[in-house]
């Protein structure tokens, strides 16, 4: 027992010194900073070329979504889950050996010998894969959907709202992802690169902002072109190329992905035109539980029957039955779902 009590002491600990460390030191490998800075990127581009007109850059509840992105990507972490997260994970493994004779689930990683591009690939399929299962039990659950109501509560949409959502999910989602990720040898926590990435697409699926299959192509194209160059995939063949040579590269896995990816981006990828969908206030009959589950990759939805894009969408309203009523401050969201709150909304239709 002293052992796992250790365990979540340190894990407090440890958590506040990275979280001390990753605001004091930045660099290109820092997950605070790269928040700020996908951020940052998204409301420029809601700036420039929203895709509703009329609706006012800082949004409604824009500082309420922009609070919680620091709060679901690091204050909870450090508050609440770490410390906890980390004796499940110590007694989740430590069971496994007892029953199972010894054997250690992240010693027996399939992955070991695998090179990086592939692990990252596979890591990245199967962790969306695994997530677009569990938000279709966050609404199909009338339990977890009281929780997931916090994220469905927008009523404008934008960026910030990405990160809008109750805490609960992250012990849902952390918890379900964790076998099938461990037993690749992934882990709780995927790699930065994965992380990045959905963050940034996440960003997109939830921005004010309407581009072209061939431009998102291009930009997936440049971020693989931007891997490939600095040799983070374990391909040998640029080491010694020079900077011309890399800029070369770059452009060419722009031009390749939007000319290849162009077409097909919005049947691969979510995208803002998909996922406003998502938060329809109105949904059809037959898909009471939700539409377009996607987080991150859209051929989930279209592979099991759950996409639905009847037009653009782009001034449909959002919420659900009841969102008028629904509390509007991050203390009351944070209760929501617990006791009182979660019967005072039975009254109201669910999505």
């Amino acid at each position: 027992m002293e052992k796992y009590w250790n365990i979540f002491v340190n894990g407090y600990s440890g958590y506040a010194n990275y979280l001390w460390y990753e605001i004091t030191h930045p660099s290109w490998k820092n997950y605070f900073y790269w928040l700020i800075l996908v951020s940052l990127f998204f409301f420029v581009l809601e700036v420039l070329i929203p895709w509703r007109k009329k609706q006012a850059i800082l949004r409604k509840d824009f500082w309420l979504d922009a609070f919680y992105m620091f709060f679901n990507f690091f204050l909870f972490s450090l508050i609440i889950y770490n410390a906890a997260s980390d004796v499940i994970v110590n007694l989740f493994n430590d069971g496994i050996k007892a029953i199972a004779g010894g054997f250690d689930l992240q010693a027996q990683n399939p992955l070991r010998h695998f090179p990086m591009w592939s692990v990252l690939l596979i890591g990245f399929l199967v962790r969306d894969f695994v997530q677009w299962w569990i938000h279709r039990l966050l609404h199909k659950s009338d339990w977890l959907w009281e929780f997931h109501k916090v994220h469905h509560s927008v009523e404008q949409m934008g960026f910030a709202a990405h990160l809008r959502y109750h805490w609960m999910e992250n012990v849902v989602y952390r918890t379900l992802e964790y076998i099938p990720l461990a037993l690749l040898g992934i882990g709780l926590y995927d790699f930065f690169i994965i992380h990045i990435f959905t963050l940034a697409w996440g960003h997109y699926n939830h921005s004010n902002i309407s581009v072209s299959g061939q431009l998102t192509g291009g930009i997936l194209g440049g971020l693989i072109g931007i891997v490939i160059v600095n040799n983070l995939l374990d391909i040998q063949l640029l080491i010694e190329a020079s900077l011309g040579t890399k800029i070369g590269v770059f452009l060419l896995c722009v031009a390749l992905g939007s000319v290849l990816l162009g077409r097909i981006m919005k049947y691969l990828f979510n995208s803002p035109e998909m996922h406003i969908w998502h938060h329809s206030y109105e949904l059809p009959d037959d898909r009471r539980y939700g539409i377009n589950f996607g987080l991150t990759l859209a051929i989930w939805d279209y592979l099991f029957g759950t996409a639905y894009i009847p037009h653009s969408g782009q001034h449909i309203r959002l919420g659900f039955p009841g969102v008028d009523a629904f509390p509007d401050n991050f203390v009351q969201q944070l209760k929501h779902g617990f006791g009182d709150s979660a019967r005072e909304q039975k009254e109201f239709d669910r999505v």
